[in-house]
């Protein structure tokens, strides 16, 4: 394989200041390994991340924008699904 047909992947990124990754950016790499150091050296070379990901983007699967409404409406006559009716103790750290 060369070097035209490697793989596109997707990076992910967990800063220090935050406990999630994000998405910071998309390259080519011929396998995951490669991904990984690639992604390393393009996207925290300012010491901006703690840990990376790196997927396929051919194993990333999105709903349709043009589908949102049927997809997602049902959920907001649910409303006991969303915390927001129970207090958090102070205790409670990131939430």
């Amino acid at each position: 394989m060369n070097q035209s047909e490697w793989p596109l992947w997707e990076v992910f990124i967990r800063s220090k200041q935050g406990l999630d990754h994000k998405h910071v950016g998309s390259l080519h790499a011929a396998d995951a390994t490669m991904a990984v150091q690639n992604a390393r050296d393009v996207y925290t070379r300012r010491l901006e991340g703690v840990s990376i990901w790196v997927v396929e983007s051919k194993h990333i699967h999105a709903s349709n924008p043009d589908d949102s409404e049927a997809f997602f409406d049902p959920a907001a006559d649910k409303v006991y699904r969303h915390p927001t009716f129970y207090e958090v103790p102070e205790s409670i750290k990131h939430m």
